[in-house]
């Protein structure tokens, strides 16, 4: 590197330099925007290694169990700076997500000290937490010999953070004060409207703003767009993630909830109020008018791909599964929009449930200390910036990331509404559901009945009070109610 360009990026890393006057700057001495990038993840290392003794493990090698997903894709793209930095190695296994949470069972359950952190759901960390399978980060977040003083924990959006902290309490309040800290945030995903412009523009429909519209809206696409395409994709097989993404968010909208905890905590359902009720119909009867014909069948996998090929219309599902169908190969390719949803009227903004890719450390490592290295760095500030600007690392879970420029620039030119939906639907984004060791359980027998609706198998009254005798009946066996 040289001098000038050294000086330049010394600019930018204190302050005294935006990032498009980096760009810029550097592009004026004839570098690449390729180039740029390296230099400034080079400098960026070199600026964390006088802050911090990143050295303190030299020569040691940690072990990595991933998921395939964009996420390790991005650090794996940016593992050698994190090598320089620290002098140490890292492996890792990688497993597509239909085998991946078994193998992180197995290697949990085993006490198998082979992998020392992995890619988790925070759903995930209700189980592995309370069995003794992972570790309380709070140990090394609140230690300044072990982490950088740059790693800003407070830019690390609240309602994300909070939702991977649990108390281990069945029924405790995600991010209470003595929560522990089972996971460290990712990336996440919102749960908001992904929809095809020209099939709207084309049918005269705009953006529905509530569920009523949701409704009407999904019902006049299915009938007048033409082709054989449905008005709107969600999710129906009979799992849980049927229940925790466009549903949860709009039942948690009308400020519903899965389980009641009384003051002296026990728990108990609460999916069969009369206001539940209501919701149900409303979603039950939008699927039945609007849906695939084979909805009971659609995971993540099924409601994308029909959004990218153009079989529907809108979908309302995670964010980032929009983001992926408005690129690549897709047939809708450049032709979707994003929106933030408040499916209830009366509320004062949309409060999405979330699912949060995160880092975990087992319980079993052989050297944890090692092992925070490495999970500071590939949660930190710079890694985040560099995954959500030169890879599709969406979407990051730091504010200082949502507020650069360049990120934002990069989404508005190619994702239409994508910031503005961020930006209105974050401040609410959290995970609504209760924290219990029963919830995989739970939520798959409410997908399970919800498609015994949509079915006109079983009536929407009766089929929640079923639900709800059921659901009481567990947690009472379980010691929970």
């Amino acid at each position: 590197m040289h001098e000038k360009e050294k000086d330049l990026i010394d600019a930018f890393l204190r302050g005294q330099v935006d990032r498009r006057g980096l760009i810029k700057g550097l592009g004026a001495m004839g570098l690449a925007a390729g180039t740029a990038g390296t230099l400034l993840n080079l400098g960026q290392t070199r600026a964390l290694a006088a802050d911090f003794d990143w050295q303190a493990h030299k020569g040691k090698t940690i072990k990595l169990l991933l998921n395939k997903h964009p996420y390790a894709d991005a650090m794996i793209a940016n593992l050698e700076n994190f090598k320089k930095l620290t002098g140490m190695e890292v492996v890792y296994d990688v497993f597509p997500e239909d085998v991946y949470f078994d193998k992180v069972t197995a290697a949990l359950s085993a006490s198998s000290p082979e992998y020392d952190a992995f890619m988790t759901g925070a759903y995930m960390t209700w189980t592995y937490g309370p069995a003794g399978w992972i570790t309380d980060l709070n140990e090394w977040i609140k230690d300044p010999t072990k982490t950088n003083v740059n790693y800003a924990w407070d830019d690390f959006l609240p309602g994300v953070w909070k939702s991977c902290a649990w108390n281990g309490q069945p029924g405790g309040a995600l991010g209470s004060d003595d929560a522990k800290q089972w996971c460290i945030p990712w990336g996440f995903e919102q749960n908001n409207i992904t929809y095809n412009k020209g099939m709207f523009d084309k049918v005269g429909v705009s953006v529905p703003g509530n569920m009523d519209e949701m409704v009407a809206t999904a019902a006049k696409l299915t009938k007048d767009v033409g082709g054989g395409v449905y008005g709107i994709g969600v999710r129906g097989s009979r799992s849980w993630a049927t229940i925790h993404p466009g549903f949860l968010s709009a039942y948690a909208n009308f400020d519903q909830k899965d389980l009641n905890v009384s003051a002296d905590g026990k728990l108990s359902a609460a999916m069969n109020t009369a206001e539940s009720k209501a919701f149900h119909k409303q979603w039950v009867q939008m699927i039945q008018e609007s849906g695939p014909k084979d909805w009971s069948t659609y995971t993540w996998y099924q409601v994308g791909t029909d959004l990218g090929a153009g079989a529907s219309a809108m979908i309302y599902d995670a964010d980032i599964l929009g983001y992926f169908m408005n690129g690549g190969d897709n047939k809708m390719a450049g032709k979707l929009a994003f929106s933030a949803f408040k499916a209830n009227p009366a509320a004062k903004a949309p409060t999405p449930n979330i699912w949060i890719w995160s880092l975990s450390m087992s319980n079993f490592s052989k050297d944890k200390d090692a092992t925070w290295y490495f999970m500071q760095w590939a949660s930190g500030p710079e890694h985040a910036l560099f995954g959500a600007t030169k890879m599709d690392f969406v979407n990051p879970v730091r504010q200082s990331v949502w507020n650069d420029e360049m990120f934002r620039e990069k989404l508005n030119k190619s994702y239409p509404g994508y910031v503005e939906m961020f930006d209105v639907s974050a401040p609410g984004a959290s995970i609504k559901f209760t924290p219990q060791p029963l919830f995989f359980d739970l939520t798959t027998e409410w997908a399970a009945t919800l498609q015994k609706m949509v079915a006109k198998e079983v009536p929407i009254d009766e089929g929640l009070d079923m639900l709800a005798t059921s659901v009481d009946g567990q947690l009472k066996e379980a010691g929970l109610g």
